[in-house]
This record gives C-alpha cells, structure tokens and sequence, in this order.
C-alpha cells in the first residue's frame, strides 16, 4: 500500500497523544477523531510498520493496543480498574443504567460515598480517601478516559473498554445454562442495537 504522507496532516499529533497510552475520544478530539477516521487505513498501516496496533472502536474512541505496557501504565490502570468498579456497581445499586455512564456527575459528594462505602477495599490500594480517588480520575483525565468539567469529573467513551472488561468478567462467573435457557444469538443483537440507541 502506497502512503501519501502530505495527506496525514495530523501524524504527529495523533502518533504522540496514542504513544503515551492516551486515547482519542470523538467528541473531546474532534479534530483528530477526524483525521484517523478520513485516513485510517493508511494510518493503520503506518502504524503497523512501526510496530503499534491502532484500534477505532465504533463508539467513539481509539487507541493504541498493546499486549505489554510498563509497570507504571499496569499499575495506574489497575486503580483506574478498580475504582471504576466500585463506581459501577454503586450506580448498578442506586438503579442507573451502566451505558449511560457518560451521563454520570462524578463530584465531590460521590466520591466521598464511594471512599466511605468501600473502605476497606480502597484502603488496601492506598486509595481510601477523597483526594487519592481524585488523583486518580486526574490521571484518566490525561489518558483519555474522563475530563474535568464545572468542578466534577465526567467518563469519556474510552471507559467501554473497562466495562466491557467487568462484564466479560461477570458472564465468565455465571454458570452455564441448559440449551433449551440460553439466549438466542438474535436476541442479543437486538439488545445491542438497543444499547447503541441509547448511547445516541
């Protein structure tokens, strides 16, 4: 494949912020998201001969996939991981619906909630106060997965990728149904297209 470099007028911009682990969410970057996607192939082929996998996922974000990543980007995901769990399931409690977490007002009050009701969690991950959980939604705003925005912190496309993670894991503890229970295959497409209309 031939590549036209003059056409790829945002290679530097997007190679740095996708190399440092960061990502790149439709709305927040628009002007990149529109780049990548008017030249990806050729993008994606760039990338490749540089040795970096450069994902476009549908609903509004793309990053660099990576099978290894250094131990400060395993150790800031993992506590990124975790509170997003705990943020998960409170909201799965308080009955809010988790694909529409973009929605979500992460304030001061919630997070104080969340560092009471899971103090002995957080506390093992030096993570149990409200400071520590705002240090951390700090840095997932440098990653690409929230921004900062009227004193409160709001979750970026980029999180399906750890919800989609929290549900694998919670269908893999599930125990099999019989055939005759399972669910058809068409009825989990509807549910999808279901899902992606509520995302608009």
């Amino acid at each position: 494949m031939t590549i036209d470099l003059t056409q790829l007028t945002q290679l530097q911009a997007l190679f740095k912020t996708l190399s440092s682990g960061a990502h790149i969410n439709r709305l927040e970057d628009a002007e990149l998201w529109t780049e990548l996607e008017k030249h990806y192939e050729q993008y994606q082929h760039l990338f490749a001969a540089l040795g970096f996998s450069v994902v476009m996922d549908g609903r509004g974000f793309a990053y660099f996939k990576t099978e290894q990543a250094s131990s400060n980007i395993n150790k800031l995901s993992k506590r990124i991981a975790l509170l997003l769990m705990l943020l998960f399931e409170y909201q799965a409690d308080q009955g809010l619906h988790l694909f529409q977490f973009q929605q979500w007002r992460i304030d001061n009050a919630l997070l104080q909630t969340l560092a009471q009701h899971y103090h002995a969690i957080l506390e093992a991950e030096e993570m149990a106060d409200v400071q520590a959980l705002k240090d951390i939604l700090g840095r997932a705003v440098r990653v690409g997965f929230a921004l900062f925005d009227d004193d409160s912190y709001w979750l970026l496309p980029a999180v399906y990728r750890y919800l989609d993670l929290f549900e694998e894991l919670a269908q893999a503890d599930k125990p099999e149904l019989p055939p005759t229970m399972a669910t058809n295959p068409e009825d989990e497409w509807e549910d999808e297209d279901d899902m992606q209309e509520e995302q608009t």
